[in-house]
């Protein structure tokens, strides 16, 4: 249990505590109050105040945190501004993070996934430079007997050197190409002798392993690779290129994630592999058993995935206060606090819902459903 407990607890603690400190960072830029600094919710465990008065601590319940402004009634940074003009002095008011420009308060509130964000870039980055990438070029060294692959054209010897569009620059891509993507054919751009081809491969969906000993649903298409000419090409990054491969794979993993959503919300993905804490337990404990590389690499996809969940449009998440602040742009003044509230509600039984679906689907990934 402790193997699964220990790297998920520090999984949560890194980019959480990356997520709130965006949140610090601009809001200490700009001037703006802080009062407490939170890794988790429910009862505190442990904390200090810092010279500023802010209240730094660990909670109970590690799975979120938040950072809560002066002025504000609630951690979700709701506050009355008529009972704010009331109640705090002109000097005070200097502090409020609802006073302030609207300009501000969004950078405030983007901060949280833009760090998480900028921790991947910064994770990729260190092993592209430090550790190397993978260029090996994917040869397709067996198709399948009636397979998709072999339905769709593909053929052995093949160099393949694109998947919907996305260039393969790695043996290691394709996998993740394949399983990423989201249409029901998948385009694929090969190299066959002097000419190159667009074959479209329709996959199909079974049951196979995620190279951790889950059982998963995977798209298929019949396909074993090999090197190209047996050549294994494994390259240390300069700083320019480290990057440059970083922000793409930032990027990559966003816009499928994105795609992916899009996909469950029309009914085209496979919901049950969307998965809750307890599933990033259990993965976090299992990827900890390759290595300290495997882990960060892990903690990179996680800090994504945080800093686009939380750029949904919904009330209770920033994307939901974006969304205020958006109206308030268009509108030329704030949303009443009775509306806000409202969206709040109903951004409470979205989150709720979609934390019990998550819940069902961990606890039937672990039998207790089957």
């Amino acid at each position: 249990m402790l193997t699964y407990i220990i790297p998920f607890l520090i999984l949560i603690l890194v980019v959480v505590f990356i997520h709130e400190y965006g949140h610090y960072w601009f809001a200490k830029r700009y001037g703006v109050g802080v009062t407490d600094f939170s890794i988790g919710f429910g009862k505190e465990l442990f904390g200090w105040n810092d010279k500023s008065g802010t209240r730094w601590k660990l909670c109970a319940i590690p799975l979120g945190g938040y950072v809560k402004f002066f002025g504000d009634r609630n951690v979700y940074s709701q506050s009355d501004h008529q009972e704010i003009l009331d109640k705090y002095s002109e000097e005070e008011q200097k502090k409020l993070f609802t006073l302030k420009p609207l300009y501000q308060r969004t950078l405030i509130v983007f901060g949280g996934p833009l760090a998480n964000f900028l921790l991947a870039l910064v994770i990729f980055f260190s092993i592209y430079t430090f550790v190397g990438k993978d260029f090996t070029p994917a040869v397709i060294n067996e198709v399948q007997k009636e397979s998709p692959a072999m339905t769709g054209g593909l053929n052995n010897g093949d160099i393949i050197l694109e998947i919907d569009g996305n260039k393969v620059k790695s043996i290691m891509e394709v996998s993740k190409f394949i399983t990423m993507s989201t249409g029901d054919f998948i385009d694929f751009k090969v190299k066959r002798s002097y000419e190159e081809l667009i074959l479209k491969v329709k996959p199909i969906i079974v049951e196979g392993d995620d190279g951790l000993g889950n059982k998963i649903n995977k798209r298929m298409v019949g396909i074993k690779l090999g090197a190209y000419n047996n050549k294994v090409n494994h390259v240390k990054l300069g700083p320019t290129k480290a990057l440059y491969h970083a922000a793409n794979e930032v990027y990559f993993v966003s816009i499928s994630s994105l795609k992916y959503i899009g996909g469950m919300i029309v009914g085209k993905a496979d919901t049950s592999q969307l998965g809750g804490p307890i599933r990033i337990a259990k993965i976090s404990g299992q990827v900890a058993t390759f290595g300290v590389l495997a882990f960060i690499s892990m903690m990179a996809y996680i800090s994504i995935s945080l800093g686009l969940i939380n750029l949904f449009p919904i009330p209770m998440l920033d994307g939901g206060h974006l969304m205020f602040y958006a109206f308030e742009k268009i509108l030329g003044r704030p949303l009443t606090q009775k509306t806000q509230e409202g969206f709040f509600r109903i951004g409470m039984f979205l989150l709720l819902s979609l934390m019990f679906f998550t819940t069902f689907n961990d606890l039937k990934d672990l039998g207790l459903f089957n």
